[in-house]
């Protein structure tokens, strides 16, 4: 993948963009996790479309958190990234808390978003599936409640860590901390920020995709998803957690591929 830093919002903030493919432009907007090394979920995408990956400010060289205070400035925000990024209605997809703000996209301005794939948004809060406190979880959780397989999460959330290097630790708890922080914003105490309530402005084309053994945020919600914004289809993956993208990539490509 090819990464660069794009200027944004008048020169406000700087972010880092990931591009690599060809094909129909498609924008992923990641989600709390940022993205993972040679992100291999982007790399799938990419056999099949031009993907652009921006990293949302706090993440790895991005900048310009202190700007965005609530879910309206990150929203607006969004539409900045595109416009920096010169493209004009993109399919615009979103995994998790970048699916929240994919969809926030959408409703605000239904016809700048077209076409638009949402992989486990978070967004909503059902009372009778509570999502689990994300910014209470300690690392070695994490798999257990984002992959259906723990063991071939443990090695993909692992690979590269050293956590046995005291300054490699160092700057991994400070990088997680300006994640976590970006994150809060829009995911804590709970991520309900009205989403629901704005769900049927969406008129983009929609799909849905949710891994059947989601253990962070219940399948549950796909369906909520699916019944608020009108025509949209809801896709259900077997043998895939939170990380759907990640254990079964060549589905969710294929759930995309009817955005087309």
């Amino acid at each position: 993948m090819d990464s660069r830093l794009v200027s944004v919002a008048g020169g406000r903030a700087k972010i880092r963009v990931y591009e690599a493919g060809q094909g129909p432009a498609l924008v992923f907007l990641h989600g709390a996790g940022g993205l993972l090394p040679n992100d291999p979920f982007v790399k799938a995408l990419s056999a099949k479309f031009r993907v652009v990956a921006p990293l949302l400010p706090g993440y790895e060289d991005s900048e310009g958190a202190d700007r965005l205070r609530d879910m309206l400035d990150i929203t607006l925000f969004g539409f900045d990234v595109l416009a920096a990024l010169g493209l004009d209605r993109p399919i615009l997809v979103g995994h998790s808390m970048g699916g929240m703000i994919a969809a926030e996209m959408a409703a605000l301005a239904p016809k700048e978003v077209e076409r638009l794939g949402l992989i486990a948004p978070a967004g909503l809060w059902l009372d009778s599936h509570p999502i689990p406190d994300l910014f209470a979880l300690l690392p070695f959780e994490w798999p257990g409640y984002l992959f259906a397989d723990l063991a071939f999460g443990s090695r993909l959330l692992g690979a590269g860590l050293d956590l046995e290097d005291p300054k490699f630790l160092n700057d991994f708890m400070i990088m997680n901390s300006k994640r976590l922080s970006m994150a809060g914003k829009l995911l804590f105490p709970i991520p309900d920020r009205g989403l629901n309530e704005r769900l049927y402005r969406i008129r983009a084309k929609t799909v849905v995709v949710w891994g059947n053994e989601d253990r962070l945020i219940a399948p549950a919600y796909g369906e909520s998803f699916a019944r608020e914004i009108a025509g949209a289809e809801l896709i259900r993956v077997p043998a895939a957690g939170h990380m759907v993208g990640y254990e079964q990539p060549q589905a969710v490509i294929e759930a995309l591929g009817r955005l087309h």
